[in-house]
């Protein structure tokens, strides 16, 4: 059995990780805020592994949460993973994000320089840097930069696109090509990659891209409302070459050579994770 720490008790990734592997025997979870020191008094060396969520996403960034951005994204993440270190934990998972690269559109691969532009993306990129100096033999580390996540209750961007496809009678029909990945199929490549106890760095997405066009329209469809797909204002949309265009009509992806045999761990099609996203208990 894997005994594993999660750090950041009120992680959506985190909590939805434990939730996933509740009824697993070969997994056992125990979560661990670190709003307080007194995690520091804790010792680590029961645990087999330790998955580490905390951290600062999803709030607007201001020159006064500046500093938040390298206290708990960066700091936070390299002092936990020193005492993981330091108490003879010899597995450590990071939660990076697919913002290290900057990009608002593009196709990014292994050839794709590292230039992020937001306190979000850079402190998260230091933190991989500053975890690179602690690996060795006996404390290996792996890294994920997923992208966008959805799923029950999540934030962020899908949540916004949900409301819209429910209210709206129309959509813009525009061919893009998003890199996604459901909570679920993210909590079950975590599973994958402490029970083998993998190292390294790892882009685990969807099987398939998205177009927001029709992933839209298949949560209008979810919630018996009819949307129409059209072009008309396709021409106008294309000049507007701002960040929330280019976030929701752009394409953005990961090279499907970077996440390996992504169908392994794909465990459901996209539209039932639609389906399982837009469940009754999720407000919208």
């Amino acid at each position: 059995m894997k005994h594993v720490l999660i750090t950041g008790e009120n992680s959506y990734v985190g909590n939805s990780f434990a939730a996933w592997v509740n009824e697993d025997p070969k997994i056992s979870i125990e979560k661990m805020s670190l709003r307080d020191g007194t995690w520091r008094e804790r010792d680590f060396s029961e645990f087999d592994a330790v998955l580490h969520v905390a951290g600062i996403a999803h709030q607007k960034e201001t020159k006064e949460n500046e500093y938040l951005y390298y206290q708990v994204n960066r700091d936070l993440a390299i002092e936990v993973a020193e005492k993981a270190k330091n108490d003879g934990v010899n597995h450590f998972v990071f939660l990076s994000s697919m913002s290290v690269y900057g990009l608002e559109t593009g196709v990014i691969n292994e050839s794709t320089p590292l230039k992020p532009k937001t306190n979000y993306g850079i402190s998260k990129l230091e933190a991989e840097k500053g975890l690179a100096d602690l690996t060795c033999s006996t404390f290996n580390i792996a890294i994920l930069r997923p992208p966008m996540i959805y799923g029950a209750d999540c934030k962020g961007n899908y949540p916004k696109l949900a409301k819209l496809a429910i209210k709206s009678p129309f959509f813009p029909d525009i061919e893009n090509k998003r890199s996604m990945i459901f909570i679920d199929t993210l909590s079950e490549f975590i599973k994958r990659l402490i029970n083998y106890s993998e190292v390294g760095l790892y882009f685990p997405q969807n099987a398939d891209y998205v177009k927001t066009s029709e992933m839209v329209k298949i949560i209008a469809e979810v919630h018996g409302k009819k949307l129409s797909l059209i072009k008309l204002f396709n021409p106008f949309i294309k000049l507007f070459q701002i960040q929330t265009v280019n976030k929701v009509f752009g394409d953005l992806v990961y090279d499907k050579n970077l996440s390996g045999h992504v169908r392994d761990y794909n465990i459901v099609d996209f539209r039932t994770s639609i389906e399982l996203t837009e469940n009754v208990e999720n407000n919208l």
